[in-house]
């Protein structure tokens, strides 16, 4: 006997199902996932608890959505790094756009900070998986830059590393960042791109 499809959401579920996933987003990035409920997603979506578990099961299952769309979130600007484009462009490239996430999406970055902090004892795999794939993929691309000579030769995995740090940084300590200095956030973002474009550029500029 086949399964029977799920029928397709109607458009008032499916905006039900991402006001939840905002108000957790919320909550899990102030709080940590350990620091929401289920009924303090529920106040803060607008939605009786009852009818939040209608949508998701558990605070785990909406856990694990949030954190599949962030991941998306974040793999995306590395598997643009086009291996037959010019490399420090490319790297740069990229730097813009890890920035320009860090930037949009704020919450998303401190969710996945909370979640590396609290060494993700459950869900490594789910976590992980897609992300080495893709990760390992364009190692070997900086790899084959470097043996080329297109750009100097330095540590592939700390330069990817150094990347996500720095970009990363104006998000998850924000508020650090605008007590030291209270520019405008367009401002501080883009004297970052410029920084940090250079910064890479000379020490990837062959010698």
């Amino acid at each position: 006997m086949t399964q029977r499809k799920p029928r397709p959401r109607t458009r008032i579920q499916r905006e039900k199902t991402e006001q939840i996933l905002a108000a957790a987003l919320d909550v899990f990035a102030a709080s940590g996932f350990a620091g929401g409920s289920i009924n303090t997603i529920a106040k803060a979506a607008g939605v009786s608890t009852p009818n939040l578990l209608y949508y998701f099961k558990s605070k785990e299952e909406i856990r694990r959505e949030l954190l599949e769309r962030t991941l998306q979130l974040w793999m995306a600007p590395l598997s643009l790094l086009n291996p037959n484009g010019d490399p420090i462009d490319e790297i740069c490239a990229y730097i813009s756009r890890k920035l320009e996430i860090s930037k949009n999406f704020p919450k998303e970055s401190k969710l996945f900070a909370y979640e590396m902090l609290s060494g993700l004892e459950e869900s490594r795999k789910q976590i992980f998986e897609a992300l080495k794939v893709l990760y390992y993929a364009k190692i070997a691309v900086i790899e084959d830059w470097m043996k080329s000579g297109q750009i100097n030769a330095v540590s592939p995995q700390h330069l990817i590393f150094s990347i996500w740090a720095t970009t990363q940084h104006y998000s998850d300590f924000d508020t650090q960042i605008e007590e030291l200095w209270p520019e405008s956030s367009d401002a501080r973002y883009a004297s970052a791109e410029k920084f940090l474009t250079e910064m890479y550029r000379r020490l990837l500029t062959p010698r």
